[in-house]
């Protein structure tokens, strides 16, 4: 990575994808120039003043098969870029099942992430080679962006919600992550890398790292000190919803509408309770905003996607 390059490494299968995108597109853009450039060359020496090129009105079928022929071609070119270009982009927007999730949260300015087995770091992101790894990443405090040329991924943070992005390295090394989106006076100063290691490496690296909880476990942790599970928890007296297998369910809503329990609604559960109300329950759970911070609401959510099994009521 040392050196001057025209051109970023290509160390990850999304970027290999892109890479072809763009010279694919650079290719119909140059034969499109190259084209438009040799017509108006002919046409300035052919039709020179004094030349002896016939002038006058073009034949019938030259105004309209020629109009009709370039104008359908034109179209149908069209078409098959926006067909290639979001393929592209849809193949690269669902993360695997089986990912390797790293929570990830900005602040000005800096990354903090966290691994699955509790190993923290700050402006630094290892991760194994041929693996997919699906990042979850919110804002403490501005907008910002997460983007590493070497993989041709980048993904804005926003505050009050959860972005998600994946991809899966191919070549071992360190890249460059910046913030891609303008966060402040020192904006240009929050960056890291991304060190892509042998699976091997990967692991012993891992190991050796502070061994803290894990997320759903720090969650479970929140949920009892936060008073939580007074009132969700199966055998309490408080008439609450049962969260076992909430995550990613279909729930009825007071207002007759059926929403999914993603990470965007629980989340709103938990810091505007009463903007939407189970059906069947009363609107009695206190707003825990400002009590609790993004790093929190990671961990709540993880627990929560966690309480995996039979639903009960």
């Amino acid at each position: 990575m040392n050196g001057f390059s025209l051109w970023p490494p290509t160390a990850s299968e999304q970027a290999a994808r892109i890479d072809s995108l763009f010279i694919g597109l650079l290719v119909v853009a140059g034969a499109i120039l190259l084209l438009v450039a040799m017509l108006l060359l002919v046409f300035s020496i052919r039709y020179r003043r004094g030349s002896s090129a016939r002038r006058g009105e073009l034949p019938e079928f030259l105004r309209r098969d020629v109009e009709l022929g370039w104008t359908a071609a034109t179209l149908f070119l069209a078409i098959f870029l926006f067909w290639w270009a979001g393929a592209t982009q849809l193949r690269a927007s669902d993360a695997p099942p089986n990912a390797l999730e790293v929570h990830v949260v900005a602040k000005q300015w800096m990354w903090k992430a966290r691994h699955p087995n509790g190993a923290r770091e700050i402006n630094a992101l290892h991760v194994p080679r041929g693996e997919a790894v699906r990042l979850v990443m919110t804002s403490q405090d501005v907008i910002h962006s997460f983007f590493v040329p070497a993989f041709r991924v980048k993904q804005d943070v926003v505050p009050g919600r959860f972005t998600h992005m994946w991809f899966r390295a191919t070549k071992p090394g360190t890249y460059h992550l910046f913030c891609a989106e303008f966060c402040g006076t020192e904006h240009a100063t929050m960056g890291g890398t991304v060190t892509v290691m042998e699976p091997e490496d990967y692991a012993r690296w891992a190991t050796a790292q502070p061994q803290e909880q894990d997320l759903p476990g720090e969650g479970a942790a929140l949920f009892v000190s936060l008073g939580c599970s007074g009132c969700h928890a199966p055998s309490a007296a408080v008439h609450a919803p049962s969260l076992q297998g909430i995550y990613g369910r279909m729930v009825n809503l007071a207002d007759g509408r059926t929403v999914r329990a993603d990470a965007a609604y629980l989340r709103d559960s938990i810091l505007l309770p009463k903007r939407d109300l189970v059906a069947g329950y009363e609107p009695i759970m206190p707003s825990f905003e400002g009590l609790v911070d993004e790093g929190d609401l990671q961990s709540l959510l993880a627990y929560l996607e966690s309480l995996r099994g039979e639903i009960s009521r």
